[in-house]
């Protein structure tokens, strides 16, 4: 073959793989077009985040320039990254200390990275006996304070960052309880929404099937989060039962009283967030919850309770959402509301737009607490991650909010954050006002150990004295330069590190 043939062979060639890579690039572009809407939010919000952890840091960026390595390895778990750089951003001054500052910055890389993740197949038969196969995670993060501890979602959302993200959080949150707890997290990808009571019990006991082998009490103890409530956490329970032969081990946390539950835990994240807020507002804002209009999002667990708490403290509550929409009550909710919005949501397992007709409040179909034109004097948002974007920030600033306090992991996200910090607006952050939950999910570990079960009111003093204790960690450590938001940050922090010093974990 001569020179001239070998020339034509390849132009022929590049010709036919341009044309290859043509066709393919106008089929990506045809599959991304044709995308679910959830699908191009999950990934609007992916690109948002990374745009803002570049954005948000740049004059902390020579300083936290060792996190680079971080963002290499996981550009695609982006909500990780984000609680990364947020808690990273807190504890700059810790890192620029000349004594400490090395050694505080290759304890928070150790800390970045989980000790270890389990992942797992979970097979599951519907009502019409097709088989279904969902994805099951458990990410332990950290163990330096005690077992494992964090809840399971079930949520199509779920991904192994997702995890990872609330897994982080995790660890200095149950550091502020002054508990021994480690952290963790867990959960699948699966949705169960319009799934029938024994769909759920199938799925719930395969996963369990799968996951048991990794508990005990002094090594790994899930609990609840987004779809997994008393019903899910009894179903997983009976299956470890079956599968071990070991009854009242606690090994799950959220159980049912019948069989070895605390009381006050299902109310224990919502009226924690509602002790910390009073703490807050009456320190910070001098004024009393009495009358003060608090937007709550969300109408699960943490919101339910939390507005139980607000009527109690005579609070008006002006919102509850759910992902369809948003009820507003210009007037404050009743008893009487709340008790229709618990029955809805806990035994109907239906839609707010389903009570309109029952309830005092008027519903907007498409609508958030955050983007309806309302005054609110507190925010506390108790749905999902990063509900609160800079948009809903500057709305809630420009009609007076005065605080937001956290009841979800995560639900304000960086820029949103940083809006409210140069307002002056009272922020504090989920790891210190919703660590409630975990706190009485360690109480009835306690109880567990001891085969006793302790009276409500002693387990409610108990969780009144853990917020309390929380706000004052924050308080001292705000005394020293900077927020609550920051002090919160620094104090679980320094505890865990402090703790990996000691153990010859991080030297």
């Amino acid at each position: 073959m001569n020179l001239t043939s070998c020339l034509k062979g390849v132009t022929i060639l590049t010709l036919i793989i341009t044309t290859i890579i043509a066709t393919a690039t106008a089929s990506t572009c045809t599959t991304t077009t044709t995308t679910t809407s959830s699908e191009s939010h999950k990934f609007a919000t992916a690109k948002s985040t990374m745009t803002t952890l570049t954005t948000i840091d740049q004059k902390h960026r020579e300083t936290l320039s060792f996190l680079d390595d971080l963002h290499r390895k996981y550009p695609h778990q982006p909500t990780f990254l984000q609680a990364v750089e947020e808690m990273a951003i807190s504890l700059v001054d810790l890192f620029k200390d000349p004594e400490q500052g090395e050694f505080y910055k290759k304890a928070f890389m150790v800390m970045t990275e989980p000790e270890r993740m389990i992942s797992f197949r979970v097979p599951w038969m519907d009502d019409e006996g097709n088989m279904h196969i969902n994805r099951g995670w458990r990410v332990e993060f950290n163990s330096v304070l005690g077992p494992y501890k964090g809840g399971l979602r079930f949520h199509p959302t779920v991904d192994d960052g997702v995890l990872k993200f609330l897994g982080f959080e995790q660890i200095f949150k149950n550091a502020l309880t002054g508990l021994p707890l480690g952290g963790g997290k867990g959960g699948s990808d699966f949705n169960p929404k319009g799934k029938s009571e024994a769909e759920i019990r199938r799925f719930c006991e395969s996963f369990m099937t799968e996951l048991f082998r990794y508990l005990h009490p002094s090594t790994d103890v899930p609990a609840g989060d987004i779809g997994v409530g008393g019903r899910e956490i009894g179903y997983m329970y009976g299956q470890y039962k079956r599968l071990t032969n070991k009854h009242g081990e606690g090994v799950l946390t959220g159980k049912s009283l019948l069989f070895g539950g605390s009381p006050f835990r299902p109310e224990a994240t919502g009226y924690g967030l509602i002790y910390m807020t009073k703490l807050a507002v009456e320190d910070k804002l001098k004024r009393s919850m009495e009358g003060m209009r608090c937007a709550v999002s969300g109408s699960g667990n943490v919101a339910q309770f939390a507005s139980q708490k607000l009527l109690e403290f005579g609070a008006k509550i002006i919102s509850v959402s759910d992902s369809s929409g948003v009820l507003i009550f210009e007037n404050g909710m009743t008893e009487d509301d709340l008790k229709v919005i618990m029955d809805c949501k806990n035994m109907k397992r239906g839609r707010l737009s389903s009570i309109e007709v029952n309830v005092s409040g008027t519903y907007i179909a498409g609508k958030s607490p955050w983007n309806v034109d309302v005054k609110y004097d507190l925010a506390l948002p108790c749905a999902t991650q990063n509900e609160i974007d800079l948009d809903a920030a500057q709305l809630l600033v420009k009609n007076g909010v005065l605080g937001v306090l956290e009841g979800a992991n995560l639900p304000t996200n960086a820029e949103a954050q940083e809006h409210f910090r140069a307002q002056k607006v009272l922020y504090i952050p989920g790891k210190a006002s919703n660590a409630g939950g975990v706190g009485v999910s360690g109480l009835e570990m306690s109880q567990n150990a001891q085969r006793l079960t302790w009276k409500p009111e002693e387990v409610d003093q108990k969780l009144q004295d853990m917020m309390a204790n929380i706000y004052k960690l924050m308080s001292e450590e705000e005394g020293k330069g900077g927020t609550l938001e920051e002090g919160a940050n620094r104090a679980g922090f320094i505890k865990v590190a402090q703790a990996m010093k000691e153990l010859g974990w991080v030297y």
